[in-house]
């Protein structure tokens, strides 16, 4: 079971971030990267260069490969891996799962009918729904999240 998990350590993040440099198109910023030209990008205000870097390179896919490979190397030599690896991997999981999705739900809970409301017909002079709903979503925009209170403590 170690071995696997560290082999889909491995793979997942060689995936995601070959990927990106391929398929993403990623490393045809590279010459933007090399030549000093996200030293002084606003990390607001992000260039197409600076997101494909964030998106590869310095994405989480790096370190996975890396944590993976020492996975399989403690593997091989019959030493369990500490379980803080896959305590801090588990957190990592449940904060990006918390803050990411969170605002996919929320607009695809706003965009579903309610239960027993069928969908209004669409006249052929609306806009489609995914046009709508580009709409309604920039209007959210700095809206601040509502996020549960966990263990009954509140801020």
């Amino acid at each position: 079971m170690i071995k696997r998990a560290g082999w889909i350590l491995t793979l997942y993040g060689a995936v995601h971030t070959l990927g990106a440099l391929t398929v993403g198109k990623a490393a045809s910023h590279a010459g933007t990267w090399f030549s000093g030209g996200l030293w002084h990008e606003d990390l607001a205000e992000m260039s197409p260069a600076g997101s494909a870097y964030w998106l590869s390179v310095d994405s989480f896919g790096p370190p996975i490969i890396v944590i993976g490979l020492i996975v399989l190397w403690l593997d091989r030599r019959d030493i369990t891996p500490p379980t803080f690896i896959a305590w801090i991997l588990g957190i990592w999981t449940v904060v990006d799962a918390v803050v990411q999705p969170h605002a996919l739900a929320a607009r695809s809970a706003r965009d579903r009918p309610a239960a027993g409301r069928s969908s209004p017909r669409r006249s052929p002079r609306q806009p489609r729904a995914s046009s709508q709903a580009c709409t309604m979503t920039s209007s959210r925009v700095g809206a601040t999240p509502h996020f549960p209170v966990i263990g009954g403590m509140s801020s």
